[in-house]
């Protein structure tokens, strides 16, 4: 277990570092309400809004995480020319992010979840977005804010939502422009081109994205270990750590026994974001120089943080720490 001395120093040391972040960015509003009768037009709740707010969401909430610990942080990603775009560039600035690595494609919309929370219940999810892979120009000029950016960052976090960002191209400039630079690459994959990553630092899927891209239920700890190291070696990385939900994590090396990190029970609010959160928190500890190991148990304890809250919520330093000190 981390004591408080260790998480301590790390917080303070990611201060000092220079993430880029290359993914799908996407804007997350949220409209609160109440519910007080059904609507006579149809047998839905009327939601009675009491508060709009916007967030930024996907790649935004990782790079909103890593700024909220302290980070300095390049986002490369696409956006519209609209006016969700306006705001999300509005919310990066406000949380302290650079907004020139984010390139706008007129006549693609800027990603938008709109969930709607009724009587902290989440009621419905409107979204609007195109996935179809980016076009070849704007991969090109996607690939120059990359080369632009990569040699002077610390670590290097890609993150795909199967939302046409992470290409083929996009997935191969990046990873081995790092790899020539020796700076950390670590990836928070989807579905899509899931065993295109090969050759990053640390690939984080979830125990869903490993399911489908195996053809197999992982429902046994046997399972999960034979997976762990089939991704290992079939994705040529240093490090594989599948996160398991409830089960908590696992983390997989070359020649050494997979390391099992177990959650704590805490009561589970919303689990959306976790895993933004956990790759953020364990690319921080990477870069500041934290075992693997360590660094994945930090993540665990920011995960456990983010779950407790209603919403996407980023972590903070204090609730790091007070968190990782219970």
């Amino acid at each position: 277990m981390l004591n408080r001395e260790t998480v301590t120093s790390g917080l303070e040391k990611f201060k000092s570092l220079r993430i880029v972040v290359v993914g799908d960015i996407m804007l997350d509003r949220y409209i609160w309400g109440n519910v007080n009768r059904i609507s006579p037009e149809a047998p839905v709740p009327v939601v009675e809004m009491t508060d709009e707010v916007d967030r930024p969401g996907g790649a935004g909430n990782v790079v909103l995480n890593l700024t909220s610990l302290g980070a300095k942080v390049v986002p490369i990603c696409i956006v519209g020319k609209d006016r969700c775009s306006a705001a999300l560039k509005d919310l990066l600035q406000r949380g302290n992010a650079e907004i020139n690595g984010l390139v706008e494609i007129k006549g693609r919309p800027t990603t938008i979840k709109t969930r709607v929370i009724a009587d902290d219940q989440h009621v419905v999810r409107v979204d609007r977005e195109i996935t179809d892979p980016i076009p070849a120009k704007w991969i090109e000029k996607l690939m120059e804010r990359i080369s632009a950016s990569i040699p002077d960052a610390d670590a290097v976090i890609l993150q795909d939502y199967n939302k046409g960002v992470m290409t083929k191209e996009i997935i191969r400039h990046s990873i081995d422009l790092a790899r020539s630079h020796d700076i950390p690459t670590l990836v928070d994959p989807k579905f899509n081109n899931f065993f295109e990553y090969w050759g990053a630092t640390i690939f984080k899927p979830n125990l869903r994205e490993a399911e489908n891209a195996l053809a197999r239920p992982l429902r046994t700890d046997k399972a999960i270990d034979r997976a762990g190291n089939e991704l290992l070696a079939r994705l040529q990385s240093n490090e594989v750590l599948l996160t398991l939900g409830a089960k908590g994590m696992a983390l997989f090396r070359n020649a050494q026994s997979p390391v099992h990190i177990p959650s704590r029970a805490v009561k589970i609010h919303d689990v959306s974001g976790a895993g933004d959160t956990v790759i953020s928190t364990l690319t921080l500890g990477i870069a500041a120089g934290m075992d693997s190991a360590d660094a994945a148990q930090l993540a665990s304890y920011a995960a456990e943080y983010v779950v407790g809250q209603i919403g996407v919520v980023p972590v903070t330093p204090e609730a790091l720490l007070e968190t990782a000190s219970r």
